[in-house]
């Protein structure tokens, strides 16, 4: 019985792990659902995630960065047990825009032939500095950091229980009912496109570039009319199971362990005394 549920398990971790890389994310949930740190205290990973996204941004410093990205990602694959080959996955896109993202800050266009290292393009030059490469890298370390702090806490955290620390903050209702809507229908929403994409391309609708528009935009009308058509089913529904404005969550107790607290607390202060002694 404990073999088969195994088996089960490693087959639906590889077929989301499949849809995973065609673009679905509402495989993250899963991943969530069964992360080793599951069992952990909600607010207390949010706290500690917050945590470290506001000390990596606020002590610039590269030191602390490349810890903070190692003990995420510590967390969420060793203790979590989530495949590394899922969490570059899931990094890739964000690590796509950061990287395009300080290229631009790093690399700049001129007439004339300056900087330590430059690129003659005919018309203008793109150069660069040592200065600015190294402000590039300080940069793409900080952000991974902050990033990886973020991906601890959504692989490791049912949205559920994240908008229920939410509200246990006092955020407004109307931001929570909102957040709450949206990130289901997100999911609604790329399950039918995966659908219509699914049906254009066996009747090969994406075999050459004219094509390809002319499919694309039937598909985005159809996905209009469809998205439509599901948000009044599934209101309707919230409707017939007595909806009235309010989303009742129900959490299960969860307390936070000395150990962790203490864990966590200590952490902290080795990324101070880390920026302190580097700075």
């Amino acid at each position: 019985m404990m073999k088969e549920s195994t088996r089960k398990f490693d087959t639906y971790h590889m077929h989301h792990t499949a849809r995973h890389k065609h673009g679905e994310g509402s495989c993250i949930d899963f991943y969530a659902y069964h992360s080793g740190i599951r069992h952990w205290n909600s607010a207390f990973k949010s706290a500690l995630s917050a945590a470290m996204l506001i000390l990596s941004i606020s002590l610039d410093n590269p030191y602390v960065s490349i810890i903070v990205m190692i003990a995420m990602g510590y967390l969420t694959i060793i203790k979590g047990g989530l495949p590394m080959r899922t969490y570059l996955s899931v990094m890739m896109i964000p690590i796509t825009f950061i990287i395009l993202g300080t290229i631009a800050i790093g690399v700049e266009v001129s007439t004339q032939p300056l900087g330590q290292y430059r690129l003659d393009l005919g018309f203008f030059y793109l150069f660069t500095t040592n200065e600015r490469l190294k402000m590039m890298l300080f940069l793409i370390l900080k952000v991974f950091a902050a990033v990886s702090a973020m991906e601890m806490l959504t692989l490791s955290t049912p949205s559920a229980e994240i908008i229920g620390v939410l509200q246990k903050a006092r955020v407004p209702k109307l931001i929570i009912e909102l957040m709450n809507i949206i990130y289901r229908y997100i999911f609604i929403l790329i399950d039918v496109y995966v659908t219509l994409r699914n049906a254009a391309d066996s009747r090969l609708g994406f075999c050459d570039l004219k094509t390809s528009w002319f499919t694309f935009g039937k598909i985005a009308s159809n996905l209009l009319i469809v998205s439509l058509k599901k948000a009044n089913a599934y209101y309707n529904a919230m409707e017939a199971r007595c909806y009235d404005g309010d989303f009742m969550i129900l959490e299960e107790s969860k307390e936070i362990k000395p150990l962790q607290a203490i864990t966590s607390t200590g952490f902290i202060i080795l990324l101070i005394a880390v920026w302190g002694l580097t700075k």
